[in-house]
């Protein structure tokens, strides 16, 4: 007995996106630790998951490749066009550590990150807010490098004011020579940004899908409410917005390379994000299904090894 066979007739059954595959979720969840570097037909030669020893190592390997990422734009003298995350966030204070230790200035630096909390009309709040993602980058990423920082004139937050440039100025900087770089989790309900599953509904096929560079005012999914109000709002489900401003697979599908990061483990063998994970490797590219790109492009997806599972039931 299981939520495959009662879902008919239950509270669940129109609670999912209407383009999930329940039983094809399921089988990604299937296999074990072992298994996790087995590559698809689907992945890119260039994509490969690291396994991390626990949280620690988790944040300073993702903070390390997002340094040596900077660095080898700088050395090579090219432009970087970097979107950024609010989630996982341990790994900017080693990113920050390292570009420190190497004495690499981000002068060469485009920075756009891709969310933000937003009203219905995708009105977002002030950005010294606690809780505002504009902050949240500012005090973990921004304030801390110092005379090394980004530029502020390079800085893009998911506002009415900078999200609908995010295409032209990433697409100018690749006329340059530069690269776009995406650095991302993956959301519960298997999203990239708040770029949420239920929107493929919106669009005729996947090549209109693919196209969409942004939204204000993104509707969420009561998951991704409540993920939210687990981390960030210390569980007062109450505080969190059910609206937000994000970037679009019309970007991040473009991207040179993606840096992803599942740190989604608590104490005691508890996690929330083993099913995520295991979903985005082995589901296959489905617009319903907005991670199942990831291993699509060329990049690393760090992860906390236990989330390799085998993701099986304990009633201890």
């Amino acid at each position: 007995m299981d939520l495959l066979s009662t879902i008919k007739n239950s509270n669940m059954e129109h609670f999912y996106p209407a383009g999930w595959d329940l039983k094809r979720i399921d089988e990604c969840c299937s296999y074990g630790p072992e298994e996790v570097t087995v590559a698809q037909p689907f992945w890119n030669e260039k994509f490969r998951p690291v396994a991390c020893e626990n949280a620690d190592a988790f944040a300073v390997m993702m903070g390390h490749e997002i340094a040596l990422t900077i660095k080898k734009a700088k050395d090579c003298g090219k432009k970087l066009a970097l979107i950024f995350p609010v989630g996982p966030m341990g790994m900017y204070r080693w990113a920050v550590y390292f570009l420190k230790e190497w004495n690499v200035d981000c002068r060469h630096v485009t920075g756009f990150n891709m969310d933000e909390w937003s009203d219905e009309d995708g009105n977002t709040l002030d950005p010294n807010a606690r809780g505002s993602f504009q902050n949240a980058m500012m005090d973990a990423f921004y304030g801390p490098l110092g005379e090394l920082t980004v530029p502020e004139n390079q800085r893009n937050f998911a506002t009415k004011q900078f999200l609908p440039h995010y295409a032209e100025k990433i697409e100018e900087i690749r006329r340059e020579g530069g690269e776009l770089v995406t650095v991302y989790g993956i959301g519960r309900v298997f999203h990239i940004a708040f770029w949420e599953p239920h929107f493929a509904a919106d669009y005729k096929d996947e090549a209109e899908w693919r196209q969409q560079t942004h939204r204000f005012g993104a509707k969420l999914h009561p998951l991704t409410i409540e993920q939210n109000a687990l981390h960030s709002f210390k569980s007062r489900t109450t505080q969190v917005p059910a609206f937000a401003n994000t970037i679009g697979p019309g970007l991040f599908l473009k991207s040179d390379k993606m840096i992803g990061g599942c740190d989604g483990t608590y104490n005691r063998d508890l996690m929330w994000q083993g099913m995520s994970f295991w979903v985005a490797l082995r589901y296959g590219p489905d617009m319903w299904v907005p991670a199942s790109f990831v291993p699509t492009l060329p990049g690393k997806l760090f992860y906390i090894k236990e989330l390799g599972g085998p993701l099986e039931a304990d009633c201890k």
